[in-house]
């Protein structure tokens, strides 16, 4: 049992990896479709503040193995003269798969408030005795990205890398947050955004669909929602080209609700279980009873 669980959890979190990476893609749209001078163009946003928090259980097929929050810091920050949210993402193992996969991992961004464009990323990645510590840092003048990873023997940062960036380019935290700004009610079903992603030093082609609005049963109660679906190159991971699904509250907020994941080896999600600042109520069509 311990075996196939490990095999199981080992699995779910390689789905992770590679996840990311189409979600990436998916959030970086704004990068490559709505890149014009100057640097700081404004977007006018309504949609969520200082001080929010979102958590999600993660689940693996029958099998509770996580815990994740999404977080905005309660303060505003300065960033190479601007002011900038901070955005946290963490995702952990929890309980008794925490025995045998042991993940801490967070993912966060300086986040223009005006322009919602990173000046800063990073990522502290703790999985099992994997580790890995990033940083970029994002020059929106130039079009430069500097990109710098820490030496595991030294505990020091490598010599960085640079590329040369679209305008307004942005990570997955900053492509996040703009997302959500994004009005889901001009799209028709079937509608398709293409995209050419870049995720650390690579270019990628990738297509969304938006499939309309359905209703998500969660524990905080049934939630109206936009739902989105990345389309799949053939691969031996996801099941199918469909195999990926996002569901976004469809009110102001456009908060992530629901991500499923359709892989050959089992079924992968991650479902909102509490929210905290929020700036508009929560589209909740039926309360869940306590």
């Amino acid at each position: 049992m311990a075996s196939g669980l490990y095999d199981a959890i080992t699995e779910f979190f390689n789905l992770m990896k590679k996840l990311g990476f189409y979600i990436a893609g998916f959030l970086l749209l704004s990068s490559f479709i709505f890149h014009e001078k100057p640097a700081y163009k404004s977007v006018v946003h309504n949609n969520f503040t200082t001080g929010e928090l979102l958590n999600y259980h993660v689940t693996f097929g029958i099998f509770s193995v996580g815990e994740a929050k999404m977080e905005i810091k309660d303060k505003t920050f300065r960033v190479n003269g601007r002011k900038c949210y901070r955005v946290d993402v963490h995702g952990k193992t929890t309980g008794l798969v925490s025995w045998v996969a042991k993940v801490n991992d967070v993912w966060g961004a300086y986040v223009d408030t005006a322009a919602l464009i990173p000046h800063i990323s990073y990522r502290k990645i703790r999985e099992n005795n994997y580790k890995k510590d990033e940083l970029v840092k994002f020059d929106h003048n130039t079009n430069m990205i500097e990109y710098k990873v820490v030496d595991k023997k030294t505990g020091k940062f490598k010599e960085p890398l640079y590329f040369k960036a679209p305008d307004n380019v942005r990570d997955m935290v900053g492509g996040y947050m703009y997302l959500r700004t994004l009005d889901f009610n001009s799209f028709k079903i079937g509608d398709t955004i293409r995209v050419d992603a870049f995720f650390e030093d690579t270019f990628y082609d990738f297509q969304i669909m938006y499939k309309g609005t359905e209703i998500v049963k969660t524990k905080i109660g049934k939630i109206n929602c936009h739902k989105l679906v990345p389309i799949m190159p053939d691969n031996k991971l996801f099941d199918g080209e469909n195999s990926i699904a996002v569901w976004f509250s469809a009110d102001r907020n456009k908060i992530p609700v629901r991500i499923e994941a359709s892989m050959f080896v089992g079924k992968a999600g991650v479902e909102i279980e509490k929210t905290h600042g929020l700036l508009h109520p929560l589209n909740i069509v039926t309360k869940k009873q306590s």
